[in-house]
């Protein structure tokens, strides 16, 4: 197939609708009829609502929320965003199962999904029922994750991906959206691109971003694992999926199937509050980030050979998916699973693809598959499907039955454990993680994924090596690993960023190019020869474009306030910052950039009237908090500031800067011995941070206190061997330093 003829059938096709596709193809249209994505929106009608609106009431979080008919339509009444009750008529449902939730049109052209969901599973099941997605936060009125905030909004949050050629519609000058649709649901086009060329010309859809790879799996003689005939399979049909079945921020409005996914958007790593150290799932990250980890995916298997692409259901039910390419009598038996035959533990998938439950009710499966690691959680603390499933049993009982059936970890099971031990080495600034982090990102048996992870941990340590193993990797073949190699130079001096990340603004994936653009944006324009700055220019321009995708949120809003203040543009930047504040006065992160661009610019009062807005609306925000003790240590209010500084530890004593700052002001006041008090404690949750353990070296010496300023200077040259200024620090010590 030639991929480029591909592809511009699909640039010069239009969306006909899923109506055109279903004369020809009614197999495929019978499939689809009834599946997920065919639910995934509608008009509500008496068909599509599962939900019980005759006049039943549910109460939560002091809140009544009653639900009934007024002739043809459904309506709830429920708080509203002044925290009144309202009544509300359903214009849409959204999905069918284990969940449904409800759409409601406000005005501007917003759609709010509500924040009480109907549990469609059966009774026996806990289901048939009325429920809050969000039990734990109960957000109130006025709050971001309250249904009618900016987070449940479905125009920004969910549209993309429950309808087919959705198009937002955003106007930033009204905050208004015209967002519209070809099919309302996750139709045809949606998967296989958009079709008038095909409606016109019937035949080999050589536009079909979905196509199932060529060739099958066969079992060659001897072997009790499959292997793909035919050509490899490409990129575009797990990309296709991707776009909505992966945790990502898009780049570009109305993506064309069959087009580059990091064209369109750019995928999140398995970073920390998203993924385990390992890779399992933590948060919803919708299966693409764990599935291109596997082994699975190395070999050839694409999301078709496991899922009917029309039904969505399994190709086979239970074991047999996976018997596909596993053969039965190596895998599904006891000798391998040591679990009886036909129990649950006897399930492929209940051992190699536990479940996460998200939204209350709606359990996820990894798609890692990875072997379970009862080793890893009695080390790093990750999860593993034993103890996940034999509840009542310790992490030592796991690790004692897998080392009794499969004997202990062999030097194979080591190498596939050391990207774990890598990033948590590196997510808790341990020593020796650069040196793991660099066999990891330079193993090309690594996933793209897991290198990427590890390249963008990197940035924690700037030693030579760092700069080494980030310029191997520069010109990897995989786009995820150049954006980890530029999350990696991110903490970087900006000539060092220039001789790495210059060279990546020509990348032909747009991603890659526009993440060039902002961590070049420190880059002063007058180092430029002429034709670099209109390189730089043209990206950091197209970086613009990107961000203004999603200008209906203050995340986008005030990145870009912060590329202007990065590429020296203060006017622009505080005209930006300020127009964050206007549009969305509970947007935090605005506050404290602003208050810092004031700083830069010597504007303190305005920089204090900035913050002190913050805290009249976050009046315990730490990191205002933080920010106006600072402000107040400048002016020279040392008690204020300290007492600001110590509040801002007390809430948030996982951010070790905080310490440290709280210690040196104390210092400062004369109050070494509670300075020492602050570092100890940080340094009990922070054993690694580096600032810490200088402070703590620091503090001892002042007070002669040479075995204890011994001790910690020894500690700070284990975490960072390779820096110069503790290498001289240790010299003067006395310290032994190879």
């Amino acid at each position: 197939m030639d991929e480029s003829a591909g592809g511009d059938a699909v640039a010069v096709a239009s969306y006909v609708g899923a109506a055109a596709c279903a004369d020809c193809h009614q197999k495929a249209t019978a499939q689809w009829s009834g599946s997920h994505h065919d639910h995934a929106m509608a008009e509500a009608t008496e068909q599509s609502v599962l939900g019980d609106f005759d006049d039943v009431e549910f109460i939560y979080a002091g809140v009544t929320s009653r639900f009934f008919r007024q002739g043809d339509a459904f309506v709830v009444r429920t708080d509203g965003p002044d925290g009144q009750p309202t009544e509300y008529e359903v214009s849409y449902t959204f999905g069918i199962e284990p969940l449904q939730q409800y759409l409601v049109a406000f005005p501007g052209g917003r759609m709010q999904a509500l924040s009480l969901a109907w549990d469609a599973r059966p009774v026996e099941e806990g289901g048939e029922r009325w429920f809050h997605l969000l039990p734990e936060d109960t957000p109130a009125a006025g709050d971001e994750l309250h249904w009618t905030g900016r987070t449940m909004n479905w125009n920004y949050m969910c549209a993309e991906c429950h309808s087919t050629n959705l198009m937002k519609g955003y106007d930033p000058l009204s905050d208004t959206y015209q967002t519209t649709w070809s099919d309302v649901d996750v139709s045809c086009e949606s998967c296989h691109g958009p079709g008038s060329a095909h409606v016109e010309e019937p035949g080999p859809w050589i536009a079909d971003a979905v196509a199932e790879p060529s060739g099958g799996w066969v079992f060659d003689e001897g072997e009790t694992i499959a292997r793909r005939t035919g050509a490899p399979p490409d990129e575009r049909q797990i990309e296709t999926c991707a776009h909505c079945h992966a945790r990502r921020g898009p780049i570009e409005e109305g993506r064309t199937p069959g087009t580059p996914l990091l064209d369109s958007d750019i995928v999140s790593l398995l970073d920390e509050g998203l993924y385990h150290a390992d890779g399992q799932i933590l948060d919803e990250v919708y299966v693409y980030g764990s599935f291109v980890q596997s082994r699975m995916y190395v070999a050839g298997v694409r999301c078709s050979d496991c899922h009917d692409p029309h039904t969505l259901e399994l190709r086979q039910p239970g074991n047999a998916v996976c018997a596909q390419c596993h053969l039965p009598s190596a895998f599904d038996t006891p000798a391998h699973h040591n679990h009886p035959a036909g129990s649950a533990g006897a399930q492929c998938a209940e051992c190699h693809m536990p479940e996460q439950t998200y939204m209350v009710v709606d359990p996820r499966r990894d798609h890692s598959m990875r072997i379970p690691r009862p080793h890893l959680t009695a080390e790093i603390g990750t999860p593993n499907s034993c103890t996940a499933c034999h509840q009542g049993e310790a992490v030592a009982w796991a690790v004692s039955a897998v080392e009794e059936w499969y004997g202990a970890p062999d030097a194979a099971d080591e190498t596939r454990m050391r990207a774990a031990r890598a990033v948590h080495a590196a997510r808790a600034r341990a020593p020796g993680a650069i040196e793991s982090l660099s066999e990891v990102a330079n193993d090309p048996t690594e996933s793209g994924i897991t290198r990427a992870t590890a390249l963008s941990l990197a940035v924690s340590d700037l030693s030579s090596e760092t700069l080494l193993l980030l310029s191997r990797n520069a010109n990897d073949p995989d786009p995820l690993v150049r954006l980890g190699v530029l999350a990696g130079v991110e903490g970087l001096p900006p000539e060092t960023r220039m001789q790495l990340a210059f060279g990546l603004l020509r990348d032909s994936i747009r991603a890659v190019r526009i993440e060039a653009a902002r961590v070049l944006a420190p880059i002063p324009m007058a180092s430029l020869t002429d034709a670099q700055q209109e390189l730089l220019w043209k990206v950091s321009d197209e970086y613009v474009a990107a961000l203004r995708v999603n200008e209906d949120h203050p995340t986008a809003r005030t990145n870009l306030a912060d590329f202007y203040m990065r590429r020296g543009m203060p006017v622009e930047a505080e005209t930006a910052y300020r127009g964050v504040i206007a549009f969305d006065p509970t947007y935090l992160p605005a506050y404290l950039n602003l208050a810092d661009l004031y700083r830069a610019m010597g504007r303190d009062r305005d920089g204090e009237a900035t913050l002190l807005q913050g805290l009249s609306v976050f009046p315990d925000e730490p990191n205002l908090l933080h920010a106006r003790g600072l402000q107040l240590v400048r002016v020279g209010n040392m008690d204020e500031a300290l007492d600001l500084l110590a509040r801002s530890v007390e809430l948030a004593p996982g951010v070790p800067r905080y310490a440290y700052v709280l210690a040196i002001g104390q210092n400062s006041a004369g109050d070494s011995d509670g300075a020492l008090v602050v570092v100890r404690a940080s340094l009990e949750r922070h054993p690694f941070d580096r600032d810490l353990l200088s402070l703590a070296v620091s503090l001892h010496q002042d007070r002669d206190e040479t075995t204890s300023a011994r001790g910690y200077a020894s500690r700070l040259l284990e975490v960072a061997p390779h820096d110069p200024d503790v290498q001289r620090l240790a010299r003067q010590m006395g310290l032994p330093n190879d």
